[in-house]
């Protein structure tokens, strides 16, 4: 019987493919995430629960649990929620930041309730992540979780110095993802089991995510991605398709990305896929993902979890195709 139908696929196969603990922790996870919003009045409580209703994949809470295992039932679902939470108010700040209308298909919460209201509402989620763990003296997380939000927020700042910067290098791009995606991914896994080689696998993963993430921004549509089609290119944020595009068709590179609206920004799109660049990107991805999934057989683990992890990384691939 499938479980947990509510997730996405990708995350329903892995939740079917394992023991009775990995869907009883996430389930944990969700209720500790529900109670995250609660007592700091009701503003902030109706923001908070807009953004969790959103949805989203879990795979950060899943990796930790996964890496954790049966034995971390009392531990893990306090640090799987608390990077959770971490993602989350990366995802609430972002979205003011790039006045965004739309996440997952519905209403930002800086757009229904207003930048002020979003900005305290990612700062919320942001301190609660970290009251979660210091209540219970998890100082090993707290530090992997401090370490991965520097990360975040120097990417963050290396995204807004490139905007709208078409010279923008691969390895310049690569390093972003590195800092705004991938850390977090790694510090799941360290969160789950202090072993290098699964962190490894998660910042390879996560570096994967991101490239197929702006593959989708590209190709749509936006029934699929829950955005506008193009939303990379209207912000000014050059990826790793239009990098390799411009490589093929210079024309391109000379394009204002500050003048774009939304009909110009699709027809970009097209020209950028034009190219073949799309396929070139998911081809480094899912090299990306082989490579991370050979770490497996190196870690600590044993085989139903590097088998769940497996799963986790062929959920990656999956979102794309």
């Amino acid at each position: 019987m499938t479980r947990h139908s509510a997730v996405p696929p990708p995350v329903t196969a892995v939740l079917d493919a394992s023991s009775r603990w990995l869907p009883a922790g996430l389930g944990r996870v969700e209720e500790m995430l529900r109670e995250q919003g609660h007592g700091y009045g009701d503003l902030l409580a109706a923001d908070a629960g807009m953004t969790l209703e959103a949805g989203g994949k879990r795979l950060r809470p899943l990796l930790v649990l996964i890496c954790a295992g049966e034995g971390g039932e009392e531990v893990a679902p306090r640090a799987a929620c608390a990077i959770e939470l971490i993602h989350m108010a990366t995802l609430v700040h972002d979205d003011v930041l790039d006045d965004a209308p739309l996440r997952r298909g519905k209403p930002t919460v800086a757009a229904s309730s207003g930048r002020d209201r979003a900005t305290a509402t990612g700062d919320l989620l942001f301190s609660r992540a970290f009251a979660l763990l210091a209540r219970h003296g998890d100082l090993r997380s707290i530090e992997l979780l401090s370490r991965a939000s520097v990360a975040l927020a120097r990417g963050e700042l290396t995204q807004r110095q490139d905007a709208y910067d078409t010279s923008v290098t691969e390895e310049r791009y690569l390093e972003r993802c590195r800092l705004k995606t991938g850390t977090l991914f790694e510090c799941a896994c360290l969160l789950g089991c202090d072993d290098e080689e699964l962190g490894r696998f998660g910042a390879e993963i996560g570096l994967a995510f991101q490239l197929l993430d702006d593959v989708l921004d590209v190709s749509g549509p936006p029934e699929r991605t829950g955005k506008a089609r193009g939303t990379d290119l209207l912000d000014g944020t050059v990826t790793l398709p239009l990098i390799l595009a411009i490589g093929d068709d210079p024309q391109i590179g000379a394009a204002d990305l500050r003048s774009l609206d939304p009909p110009a920004a699709e027809a970009l799109c097209d020209r950028i896929a034009a190219t073949g660049s799309l396929e070139r990107v998911r081809t480094r991805a899912l090299e990306m993902v082989a490579t991370a999934k050979r770490r497996l057989g190196s870690t600590s683990l044993d085989p139903e979890r590097c088998k769940l992890l497996d799963l986790v990384a062929d959920g990656v691939v999956q979102r794309y195709g």
